[in-house]
């Protein structure tokens, strides 16, 4: 069983390279984040087509996750139990966005996870990203807790580089978010209650990227990020027989400016 978590960046824009790769790549499963579309908007057809069942949240033009599944889709759901939500003003009725959705998929339980970006060490953004990542871990850890044979996948764009390896240039993010001390514990958080970053034995940095900006040629310079993960559970983690980046998928005209990141799981 292949598991794999992509931010595609605008699912519309590209469902034909969705699906052109999943059609090639022999994923069974697809977390995808920043859809970045209403669920009536979504191009459900597209996957049906090719023989992926699809659960996704989408509220507006922002944010978005889904997953597609060709081992099955149960018991979806459509944000994590006490999943924040977030209103720049704080007198306001705080929404809970389209950030989170999970679903069983033969046997494995998938969380596309689309983590907020925090913006400004000083906005109220960071804040809630901290206080998102930490609901989502004390979560995770009731989950593992009630049942400790669970296989769980938490997969997507983290908004967080867990290590100096993951950035092109530490100086360049000094005084920035997704590198900052709290955001790096919150990540780290989800190892001290179980969780693996499975990919990392197998892809390991420096200079192992998931993200580069479109800005200022990134991607040609080798200037990127790695920030999206799949997270395994103890039970999870003891079938990853393989892992992977796709980083040709960053390259070429319509590209998302994030890369696949793919598990492969023993039987």
């Amino acid at each position: 069983m292949r598991i794999a978590t992509w931010n595609v960046n605008s699912v519309r824009a590209r469902t034909d390279r969705i699906v052109d790769w999943l059609s090639r790549s022999d994923v069974d499963v697809l977390a995808m984040q920043e859809t970045k579309c209403k669920d009536a908007q979504f191009p459900y057809e597209r996957f049906q087509e090719i023989g992926y069942e699809v659960a996704h949240v989408g509220l507006s033009q922002w944010n978005g996750v889904a997953i597609a599944s060709r081992v099955g889709l149960e018991d979806v759901q459509a944000g994590f139990e006490d999943q924040p939500g977030f209103d720049k003003d704080p007198e306001a009725e705080q929404i809970r966005e389209a950030r989170a959705i999970g679903a069983t998929c033969g046997g494995v339980r998938v969380w596309s996870l689309y983590v907020p970006n925090g913006r400004e060490l000083e906005d109220p953004h960071y804040t809630y990203k901290l206080d998102w990542l930490a609901k989502l871990r004390d979560d995770a850890r009731g989950w593992l807790e009630r049942d400790p044979q669970a296989q769980i996948a938490l997969v997507g764009d983290w908004n967080v580089a867990p290590t100096d390896d993951d950035v092109w240039d530490t100086a360049f993010f000094e005084g920035k978010t997704h590198t900052s001390a709290p955001e790096r514990e919150a990540f780290h958080a989800f190892s001290d209650v179980g969780f693996t970053d499975v990919g990392r034995e197998f892809t390991p940095g420096p200079g192992v990227y998931t993200y580069w900006d479109y800005t200022q040629l990134r991607f040609p310079k080798k200037q990127g990020m790695r920030i999206d993960f799949i997270l395994g559970s103890p039970a999870l983690t003891a079938r990853v027989s393989a892992a992977e980046i796709d980083r040709d998928e960053r390259k070429g005209k319509g590209a998302s400016d994030h890369a696949p990141v793919i598990a492969t799981l023993a039987d």
